[in-house]
């Protein structure tokens, strides 16, 4: 997991082409007048989803993880808590992996959260578990978009 901020992003080009290509586009883009929903980057190799939801409660987590895809969840207005700890410390499957989604759910008691603020993103590897769109003090809506990157 690595949490920072955009304006620090070519600090983690040398990760690679593709994470450098997704960062440019986060950059790059008028994210705050983006729509909703999926644009592609780099084909299916790397995309974007936007996305306008609202927080929840720490209660309703759910514990997700990838196994093909690199997440940067960057948030573009508001704020929201994620949940992350290290996929080993997980071993209590809630809904088995399915490959179309890259998505599985566990469950696990060695955690940890942040407060991503407006201008943030965190980044997220297939060892690192995260539970994102918790709610900081109050249930507010934001807007972020998660850029996928894949392995």
């Amino acid at each position: 997991m690595i949490f920072d901020r955009l304006k620090n992003a070519s600090q983690y080009y040398v990760l690679g082409e593709k994470i450098k290509k997704g960062f440019d586009f986060l950059i790059n883009t008028d994210l705050k007048s983006l729509p909703d929903g999926k644009y592609e980057i780099d084909g299916n190799e790397i995309f974007a989803n936007v996305q306008t939801l609202k927080t929840k409660a720490k209660e309703d987590k759910k514990w997700e993880v990838h196994r093909k895809y690199i997440d940067i969840q960057y948030v573009i207005k508001g704020r929201e808590k994620m949940g992350y700890g290290i996929l080993e410390d997980f071993k209590t499957i809630v809904s088995p992996y399915a490959p179309e989604k890259d998505l599985e759910f566990l469950d696990g008691e060695k955690y940890n959260y942040i407060d991503v603020y407006e201008g943030d993103f965190v980044m997220f590897y297939p060892n690192d578990i995260h539970a994102p769109m918790l709610k900081v003090n109050n249930e507010e809506e934001i807007k972020k978009v998660i850029v996928k990157i894949a392995l």
